[in-house]
């Protein structure tokens, strides 16, 4: 980040090309943008305090399977598969399985049986697979950021593992479609997309990091102790979620101070 005056004034690349810009707008969440784009030098201590104070330990994993067919679901009982597989799959039976799955995380561990959200797009987009075969897209709860035993590069494929046998539960001939399987621990969530804490939501959406908190009090609507540097990403309200509202939002607001500044 470039910063002249107390003013953001544009970015460098990591190949060291600068791009000078009238405003800066991070999607970013608040913790990459401040602690690793911006210098601390440029920012006051008791702001950078809590900053380092926001929650963003994830508690999600993703597997995405390339699978030689479609698998069959034992609630279908020969319907038509493809028009009943292609919105989203539920796994998480009752309160007591949520519950349980969420127990291990809390201890420091992953779930066995985790809750589970599941879509096949290649029902929606033929394009994604050679024809006859699908993908999977598996988001599964409840694995934590940090483990109490080992760790996530050891025990990758352990929790790629729970995830298959809670599907195959159901969808009993899944393991046998499996061509190729990719697990994304929180690390790699962070290690991969840039996500602190491998938090998808930018940090935790509880009440004390929501609505005039997110991300920070005092910081609540998209701008930040930087001129013209805009945050716009899950980390400012309404919060996560595909729902382009936070994007939305700070544009209002950065427009409003483009034409008030001429």
């Amino acid at each position: 980040m470039r910063i002249k005056n107390g003013k953001a004034s544009g970015v460098v690349l990591s190949s060291g090309e600068k791009i000078p810009a009238e405003a800066v707008i991070s999607n970013a969440d608040p913790k990459t943008t401040f602690l690793k784009l911006v210098d601390p030098a440029a920012l006051d201590p008791s702001f950078l305090q809590k900053l380092q104070n926001y929650r963003a330990h994830g508690t999600v994993a993703k597997v995405n399977l390339a699978l030689s067919e479609l698998p069959k679901f034992n609630s279908l009982n020969g319907e038509d598969a493809s028009e009943k597989l292609s919105g989203r799959v539920h796994i998480g039976p009752d309160i007591d399985y949520l519950e349980r799955a969420f127990d291990a995380a809390k201890y420091g561990d992953f779930s066995p049986r985790p809750y589970l959200d599941i879509t096949i797009p290649s029902l929606t987009d033929s394009s994604l697979a050679p024809k006859g075969a699908h993908v999977m897209s598996i988001h599964a709860q409840f694995a934590p950021y940090r483990l109490k035993h080992g760790d996530w590069d050891s025990r990758r494929e352990k929790l790629g593992d729970a995830v298959v046998n809670t599907v195959a539960d159901y969808a009993p001939n899944l393991k046998e479609l499996i061509v190729a399987r990719q697990v994304l621990t929180p690390i790699d969530l962070e290690r991969t997309f840039g996500l602190t804490g491998g938090h998808i939501h930018h940090g935790e959406m509880s009440l004390d990091q929501l609505f005039t908190f997110r991300p920070l009090i005092g910081w609540a609507r998209y701008r930040t102790p930087i001129e013209r540097l805009y945050l716009c990403g899950a980390g400012t309200h309404p919060g996560g979620g595909v729902t382009g509202a936070c994007g939305f939002n700070a544009s209002r607001e950065i427009i409003k101070d483009l034409k008030r500044a001429g």
